[in-house]
């Protein structure tokens, strides 16, 4: 715009009246500039401004029908988005949720199953193994207060999980120091996160379960005041914690037996078996039909035996089959027992499995001496 444009329309005009020179009955006007803003263009943006700045009511007086249905419909949607943000964020981290029990129709218990658990309970007793000195419930002895105690099994069996018994119980006794000296809930929220990644930097995932480790800490102290929950669905709501670790958790810290804790131990060793009638895809499958059949008395011990012999014997790659008694007593279809043959030949392999045993054929092969 002009500099001389702008000047004209901040000028109001007014028409003087006056008698005409040739015509008594004309009155011509002549046009007189006042200096000043216009009022014209005032009137129109404080009209614009009142038109903005209307109540609804009365805005929708005066548009159409559907211009006013359709600000109605924004205006809802932007009141449900506004109330859907509040809503998540004052929503709990994690819902607890129920772990199921039972089957709906029970397992039937293996044959020869008692044979089988009482040779695995005859070698654990005598073959150490690293759970028996560095497991979840040794880390509860060096606590004095009940609570700590409780808190510390719960921490141990948190950063279990893809770990080493050897790495976890280091790491426990290196976040005790860390937070000065006992595992209190108190002690873990004041400490920061750098504080605990340092202590259990060696465990699998230590980023992760440093924020599970202080958002459980925080959880307990506002819902459980500061101690351990006694249920397996309350303790299945705490982040990084799930079912194997709340069934043993009830066990170690308060001496409830309320279910199987079913580890990669217990899930491989129990299908090597053959307990399951169709092998099992995880532990939680696996824990459904332990539970089913097996003794109730029994629920509490099984997971630190076999635990034992997977790390001694029935180990997930290169079984010690031929130390084991279960396959000299027939007791494993997954037994492999070597046979050595001359030297600079291969070692041949063979299993108890009945199906295989039957379907292959019998060659006998006589070596003559020279």
């Amino acid at each position: 715009m002009s500099a001389a444009r702008r000047v004209a329309t901040e000028r109001a005009t007014r028409l003087a009246v006056k008698s005409s020179p040739y015509h008594a009955a004309v009155n011509p006007c002549d046009a007189q500039d006042i200096p000043g803003p216009s009022t014209t263009r005032r009137r129109i943006r404080e009209k614009r401004e009142d038109v903005e700045h209307d109540e609804p009511e009365d805005l929708a007086d005066r548009l159409p029908a559907a211009a006013t249905k359709k600000r109605a419909k924004t205006k809802t949607t932007q009141t449900r988005s506004l109330v859907t943000i509040t809503e998540t964020k004052s929503r709990s981290p994690k819902k607890s949720k129920v772990i199921p029990q039972s089957l709906a129709v029970p397992h039937p218990a293996p044959e020869r199953w008692k044979e089988a658990y009482d040779a695995i309970k005859e070698m654990r007793s005598r073959i150490p193994a690293p759970v028996d000195t560095m497991g979840c419930d040794q880390a509860q002895w060096k606590e004095q207060d009940p609570k700590n105690s409780r808190f510390a099994t719960l921490i141990s069996l948190m950063l279990s999980s893809q770990t080493k018994d050897e790495v976890t119980d280091a790491a426990v006794a290196k976040l005790r120091t860390a937070v000065g000296g006992s595992l209190s809930v108190d002690a873990v929220i004041a400490a920061d996160e750098t504080t605990i990644s340092e202590a259990i930097s060696k465990v699998g995932f230590w980023r992760r379960k440093t924020q599970y480790i202080k958002q459980a800490a925080q959880r307990l102290r506002d819902d459980f005041d500061s101690d351990v929950p006694k249920t397996v669905d309350e303790l299945c709501s705490l982040p990084g914690v799930g079912p194997k670790m709340a069934f043993l958790a009830l066990q170690v810290a308060w001496k409830l037996n309320l279910g199987i804790g079913v580890d990669v131990h217990v899930h491989r060793i129990t299908n090597r078996l053959g307990w399951h009638r169709r092998p099992t895809k995880n532990p939680e499958e696996t824990r459904l039909n332990l539970q089913s059949w097996l003794p109730k008395e029994l629920h509490g011990e099984i997971n630190h035996m076999l635990v034992g012999f997977g790390q001694t014997v029935c180990l997930p790659v290169g079984p010690k089959c031929d130390s084991c008694t279960l396959s000299s007593a027939r007791l494993c279809p997954s037994a492999q027992t070597k046979k050595s043959t001359k030297r600079g030949s291969r070692d041949s392999v063979s299993t108890n499995s009945p199906a295989e045993s039957d379907s292959r054929p019998k060659i006998e092969i006589e070596v003559e001496n020279a």
